[in-house]
């Protein structure tokens, strides 16, 4: 196995892993370990080229320092990518492999499951390193963090129909879901369950199928999710979706979901804050799973206490931040920027 370092001057560590024997090929990015060891998801993906990949780790990886931050724990911001299909490629010898890339980095970086990856796999990485988390079994035990995810998110789609329809209550609520994996499952089912009215779209056909069937949901097409006449938009899928062609054709109030860096560029808040659209700031509303993680790393005694009370105080910032967003008349993206660097400055002092 080659674990090569990659220069990078906005990262503190990135390393370019490859096994050739199982096919490997991913990044480990370390965005930052100023308020403790860098956490975040091992996610794997067809990346068309290692050039995307790598883009792809690092913007996750920082959006990790600012989801942590965020959520008030003492961990900093990192991520890890593998290319390949993981209905093809991934192996148990791959997985061992990236787990020794992960031990190798002696616990400046912490993983768990994110797009591909399950508590089973990282099973399969705890073989071989002890830096893993969103384990099913053992003393501090975190299990599959989509569902607290989703929590977090459901809770940020209540605070922006508050601000924008003056009353957190979705009964009869239209919401635009992109992407029914774990999480856009979950969510799903808080979403049916608080009465709201969904649509859906997946590049799993057979799964939005389900949705249609599981929550009388209404299904569109991959690029038709954008235009749909809905109240709040939820994307959970990739990132990167709101860019200036999407932006424009968006016909909803607000936008609050699961997927991580939501914005092709940060000038795209501007463009939604124009068009009248509220944005909960993606690495806030998303901070559930991350939470639900940190007992594991952090060995956090009392685990369902401490999560429930985690979100409580993450829902509370979402808040801060919108009504300050509010308050200055500028995008809550550029508030949430502002509260992540004063709290890592602090803590950093």
């Amino acid at each position: 196995m080659n674990i090569t370092q990659v220069a990078s001057a906005t990262h503190e560590e990135v390393y370019r892993v490859e096994d050739a024997a199982c096919g490997l090929i991913g990044f480990i990015a370390i965005h930052s370990t100023v308020l403790g060891p860098a956490a975040g998801g091992l996610r794997m993906r067809p990346y068309a080229r290692e050039e995307a990949a790598l883009t792809d780790a690092l913007r996750l990886s920082e959006g990790m320092t600012y989801k942590n931050a965020a959520a008030g724990l003492r961990l900093g911001g990192g991520k890890a990518v593998i290319i390949g299909d993981p209905a093809t490629l991934k192996t148990p010898a791959l997985l061992h492999a990236f787990g020794r890339a992960v031990e190798a980095c002696e616990g400046r970086y912490w993983t768990a499951e994110d797009m591909g990856m399950s508590p089973a796999d990282m099973a399969e990485l705890a073989k071989v390193t002890r830096f893993v988390a969103g384990l099913s079994d053992g003393d501090f035990a975190s299990g599959d963090p989509s569902p607290i995810t989703a929590r977090g998110i459901f809770n940020a789609v209540r605070r922006v129909a508050l601000h924008q329809f003056g009353d957190a209550d979705l009964t009869g609520r239209i919401v635009s879901v992109q992407g029914l994996g774990n999480v856009g499952w979950n969510l799903c089912e808080l979403l049916t369950e608080a009465g709201a009215k969904l649509i859906v779209t997946d590049i799993d056909a057979a799964r939005v199928t389900a949705a249609t069937e599981t929550f009388a949901a209404q299904a569109v097409g991959l690029d038709d999710i954008y235009a749909v006449q809905a109240d709040i938009f939820a994307p959970c899928a990739i990132g990167g979706i709101l860019n200036e062609d999407t932006i424009s054709q968006l016909k909803v109030k607000a936008v609050a979901g699961g997927a991580n860096n939501q914005l092709a560029k940060p000038s795209d808040a501007d463009l939604l804050a124009q068009r009248g659209i509220l944005y909960a700031p993606d690495f806030v509303a998303n901070g559930g799973g991350i939470i639900n993680v940190a007992t594991e790393v952090l060995q956090i005694e009392g685990r369902v206490e401490w999560v429930a009370k985690k979100l409580v105080a993450l829902d509370d910032t979402m808040e801060a931040i919108l009504s300050e967003a509010e308050k200055q008349g500028v995008s809550p993206a550029a508030v949430a920027q502002d509260v992540v660097a004063k709290t890592i400055k602090a803590r950093a002092a």
